[in-house]
């Protein structure tokens, strides 16, 4: 049964696409089957990963509408192991006409349970909104990952969407775990990333990875060529920080199995 993750923070340019791609194809890389569903209206995860948007291919505004079912949304990439629900400008529209739909908050996780068995990993690259599309992102997931750039805002966002997760879990009963924070564009030569890291490090302790997200040119680069960054360059700063975070997240996986284990 696949771990759905939802990938979201309301603060836009932060890096949230650039690491659903990435970690997906850093999961995939490890002979994990895994789906990437681009929630985004902007697209960005179906382009930056090679896909053309299609009018006349069901995306995932016909999936939350209920006229088509995922599995028929599901494309193959062209990196193996890794597929995509598409997102187009359509979802901009799903936001007002879900409004008065029945279980209008758990269309996603409705739907998304019809694939769940066949992947391993299913990473949801949210919109930088506190919408409906959103909250069917968070919950249809089982944890959240939140990249946050290292500038002065960044922990009154993180505070803001702490709330929103715990309002979350009380008003659906739904377990919503955070399974980490992840630090993005990490620049340590300056002294305020310095200070926001150790400050974000010392409140939410090892919520954290311990992995960061350097500022790289080519992890910029590589959406623009419809290519994860470990196809564009896999020697880079950048594909080598994601495959050291998918390891991350594979570990802490594995210690929460034996956790879980122990408490039998």
């Amino acid at each position: 049964m696949g771990k759905i993750l939802a990938i979201t923070n309301q603060k836009g340019g932060v890096g949230k696409t650039t690491t659903a791609i990435n970690v997906a194809a850093a999961l995939a890389a490890n002979d994990l089957r895994v789906l990437v569903i681009d929630s985004d209206p902007q697209g960005n995860a179906t382009t930056g990963l090679g896909a053309t948007k299609n009018p006349d291919r069901p995306s995932l505004y016909q999936v939350l509408l209920g006229a088509a079912e995922i599995a028929d949304a599901v494309l193959h990439t062209g990196f193996e192991g890794l597929d995509l629900v598409p997102g187009d400008k359509n979802l901009i529209g799903a936001n007002l006409e879900l409004v008065d739909a029945p279980r209008r908050e758990f269309r996603l996780h409705d739907k998304v349970n019809s694939v769940r068995p066949e992947y391993d990993f299913i990473l949801i690259d949210c919109p930088p909104a506190l919408d409906l599309l959103t909250l069917n992102a968070l919950i249809a997931a089982d944890s959240v990952l939140v990249p946050i750039q290292c500038e002065f805002f960044a922990l009154e966002g993180i505070s803001e969407l702490m709330d929103t997760i715990q309002r979350l879990r009380e008003s659906f009963d739904h377990p919503l775990q955070i399974e980490g924070i992840l630090l993005t564009m990490f620049d340590d030569r300056t002294n305020l990333t310095r200070q926001v890291a150790n400050d974000l490090r010392d409140f939410f302790g090892n919520m954290v990875f311990q992995t960061v997200i350097p500022r790289s040119i080519r992890l910029a680069e590589a959406p623009s060529h419809g290519q994860t960054i470990l196809a564009y360059d896999v020697r880079s700063r950048g594909a080598e920080s994601y495959i050291r975070l998918a390891k991350e997240i594979l570990e802490n996986e594995q210690k929460r199995g034996q956790s879980a284990q122990g408490a039998r």
